[in-house]
C-alpha cells in the first residue's frame, strides 16, 4: 500500500521511549505557528513510499524497539498507518502516535471515519494536541508545548475517558 511521506528516522531516541523507527508522514491541516516539521504541512510534497518499505526498513534495523507515527498529520493518512501499524503490532513493537487533534476530536471524527478508530485502536501512547508556541517546552519529555498530552490509548478506549500515560 501506497503512503505519502515527508520522510523517516532511525534509531530515533526523541520521539518516544527507546530506540525507534519515526515515520513522519505528509500533509497537515493544523499549520500551527512555530511547528517543528512545517515542511510537513503541504499534502502535495514528499514522497509516495510502499509501506511494506518502511516495514522493511524498521525491522532490519535490531536495535528499534518500538514505531512512532509523526507528520504532518497521522490521522490524515489514517487507513495506511492503521495497515503498517498492525504489521509492527504483529512484529512486537509498540505504536507511538503525535497528533494535532485532542482526544475529544479524534473520538468524534471516528464517529464517521473508520480507519480513524481503528488507527487509534492500535496506538499504545498517543501525544494529543496542536503546538501552541506560546506554551512551548522543554521541560515535558516527548512533548512540544505544555497542553500536549502523552495518552494511554488502551486504557483510554477501555475506561472511555483519556487516562494519562505515566513514563
Amino acid at each position: 500500500m501506497d503512503i505519502r511521506i515527508s520522510g523517516t528516522v532511525s534509531e530515533s531516541i526523541v520521539d518516544g521511549p527507546g530506540f525507534r523507527y519515526t515515520v513522519f508522514v505528509q500533509g497537515c491541516p493544523h499549520n500551527c505557528p512555530g511547528c517543528h516539521n512545517p515542511q510537513t504541512h503541504d499534502f502535495e510534497s514528499g514522497r509516495i513510499v510502499d509501506t511494506d518499505e518502511l516495514f522493511r526498513e524498521c525491522v532490519d534495523d535490531p536495535l528499534n524497539k518500538g514505531v512512532t507515527f509523526s507528520g504532518g498529520e497521522p490521522f490524515s493518512q489514517a487507513k495506511e498507518l492503521y495497515e503498517l501499524g498492525k504489521r509492527f503490532k504483529e512484529h512486537g513493537y509498540d505504536i507511538w502516535c503525535y497528533t494535532g487533534w485532542t482526544m475529544k476530536e479524534l473520538w468524534k471524527m471516528a464517529e464517521s471515519e473508520y480507519y480513524v478508530g481503528k488507527l487509534m485502536s492500535i496506538i499504545d501512547v498517543l501525544v494529543d494536541g496542536r503546538f501552541i508556541e506560546e506554551r512551548k517546552t522543554f521541560s515535558l519529555p516527548f512533548r512540544g508545548s505544555e497542553n500536549q498530552r502523552l495518552i494511554d490509548m488502551k486504557m483510554t478506549l477501555e475506561e472511555n475517558m483519556v487516562i494519562t500515560y505515566i513514563l
